[in-house]
Formats: structure tokens, sequence, C-alpha cells
């Protein structure tokens, strides 16, 4: 069963997620033959001043 685990900055759509989580479902069933159903996949989201880059958090640079 692949799980898929993806960490992302919150801000999204509920239709961007629901087309990621759609596009990765159907990248697990070409490249490892997966069945549908035990396809799994899982987004966590951060706000953006959890997160940083270059010593400061995401929420100061943009």
């Amino acid at each position: 069963m692949p799980i898929i685990e993806v960490t992302m900055l919150e801000g999204r759509s509920k239709k961007q997620k629901a087309d990621l989580i759609a596009e990765l479902t159907d990248a697990a069933i070409r490249a490892v033959d997966a069945p549908r159903q035990a396809v799994r996949v899982i987004l966590r989201e951060i706000p953006p001043e959890h997160f940083g880059v270059a010593g400061k958090s995401k929420a100061e640079t943009t």
C-alpha cells in the first residue's frame, strides 16, 4: 500500500488539494502498479510562520 505524505504551506484551495491528491494517486498507480484503493495520500499544511528558509520564516518573505 503506497502512502504518500506531502508537507506544504497552507493557503491552497480545497480544489487544489483535491487535484493534488488525485494526481498523486494516479502517479502511484502508474509508477508502481498499485491498485487505486490501496493508495493513501496525507496532506500536512503548516502556517508560513512555522517554515523557514535561509534564516527567515516564509511569513516574513511573502
